[in-house]
């Protein structure tokens, strides 16, 4: 977690240096809103998770008007493919974050867990228990699936947020927010407990960033630039996440064929995720039989393949799919498309210095039969998302079994990985005694 506490303004609501504009005045209701959310019990939690997911396919043709318009506008703007992918939202997609947030109705409450507990030498009995964090706040890109996931899940975990999301998704994100909205009054509870700040104006995010007073915990997810901005500037605790240079090595005993389709699905099944492949390392002691039956297996899908000066070697001409050379920067760089850069190592170690020199510790995999070789991978590699013989895509809260993602932390403290319900609580100590003194 990065961030420092700053005078600012007071629980009261007054004035200070954070200043006293709309941002403030809703981070504020956020935080009243969050004690109401605190003190509900796992039911009734639960049943806001009922009454969403219906009321998400029960809306859906509002939302997906509103969408439509989103994604026009995008394509009349020139968006690149990438991130009109990520702005889409479908039938398809709509029931699947619905199914998501019926599933973490279903996940264990980890509110009010007694983490461990034992009897102190001073006779007191001591408790630690999960509690919520009280108020997120997410700043995010064009993804409208993230204002539904993130909503959800601190509902689930008492928590109340703040969403602040791209202007390519303005109208689906305000149509979602209505619908969280109308659910939780339909419930009795404040629909201030999930607001959206309505400005795209940067200004606003800068603003946001300060009001730590009231903001327990801040996600970005988006690009390099959101990113920075959010280190550099922010008075609240940050959680960092989601950029993924994702690399798959393929070792020399791996199995040709099954590679090959993990390879695919790491890079085709959905381009424009975090998760997806940028960067495949191949051992030199199979490029040659290797590289020519990838080339042949990635070109119907409009792959371009950015080669090495090494990979280039064992790929001769006609190569059958588009190629180019690997510039400057490349090795760094989420091409979030169906480009992505191919790389001969001369074996393991060589695989590892090269993630460790350019990987953001989201997502990595090792295609191999060799089981030292596997071993040496998981326990030398430095990320959220380790995989033997599977494919990066799997780097998310619904098919981690946690119904939703907040974001993918690819930090270390607090959290790491996909964002699920206990990490979006904290812990307080109890201690229990019969009048005790310290001596």
């Amino acid at each position: 977690m990065q961030g420092k506490k700053s005078a600012g303004t007071d629980e009261a609501g007054r004035p200070g240096e954070n200043g006293n504009g709309a941002v403030q005045s809703v981070c504020r209701e956020a935080r009243e809103a969050s004690r109401i959310l605190a003190s509900l019990s796992t039911g009734r939690r639960n049943r806001i998770m009922t009454a969403l997911a219906d009321a998400l396919i029960e809306q859906a043709p509002g939302i997906l008007e509103a969408n439509a318009a989103d994604v026009a506008a995008a394509r009349s703007a020139g968006l690149s493919a990438s991130l009109t992918d990520r702005l889409v939202l479908n039938g398809e997609r709509l029931e699947g974050i619905a199914a998501g947030i019926r599933v973490l109705e279903r996940l264990p409450d980890p509110v009010g867990t007694i983490m461990d507990g034992r009897r102190l030498d001073s006779g007191l009995l001591l408790e630690r228990r999960r509690v919520p964090l009280g108020v997120v706040a997410v700043v995010y890109e064009a993804r409208p699936d993230v204002t539904a996931d993130v909503s959800a899940l601190c509902l689930k975990t008492g928590n109340a947020v703040i969403l602040r999301g791209g202007r390519e998704a303005f109208n689906t994100n305000r149509a979602l927010v209505a619908v969280i909205g109308a659910c939780l009054e339909s419930l009795d509870l404040p629909s201030t407990a999930v607001q959206y700040i309505n400005s795209t104006d940067r200004s606003a995010v800068e603003e946001l960033l300060l009001m730590d007073t009231w903001v327990d915990m801040l996600v970005p997810r988006g690009g390099a630039e959101l990113h920075r901005l959010c280190r550099e500037k922010s008075r609240i605790p940050v959680m960092t996440g989601g950029i993924g240079v994702c690399h798959i090595f393929t070792d020399k005993s791996a199995d040709t064929e099954k590679s090959l389709k993990v390879i695919e699905n790491a890079k085709i099944q959905r381009p424009s995720a975090c998760n997806a492949l940028e960067t495949l390392l191949v051992h030199k002691d199979t490029a040659a039989s290797f590289l020519p039956k990838l080339a042949a297996h990635m070109a119907p899908f409009g792959c371009t393949l950015h080669l090495s000066p090494e990979a280039e070697a064992f790929l001769p001409e006609p190569r059958g799919i588009a190629t180019a050379p690997v510039r400057e920067g490349d090795y760094d760089r989420e091409w979030l498309s169906r480009d992505f850069n191919v790389h001969v190592v001369d074996g393991p170690d060589a695989a590892v210095a090269h993630i460790r020199r350019h990987g953001t510790g989201h997502s990595e995999a090792v295609l191999t039969e060799d089981a030292a070789v596997a071993r040496r991978f998981v326990d030398e590699v430095d990320a959220a998302a380790l995989y033997v013989n599977a494919s990066t895509r799997f780097t998310d809260g619904g098919q981690f079994g946690l119904g939703a993602e907040a974001a993918v932390s690819t930090q270390k403290l607090h959290a790491r990985g996909p964002v699920g319900p206990e990490s979006l609580t904290t812990y307080k100590w109890t201690a229990y005694g019969d009048y005790a003194v310290r001596k």
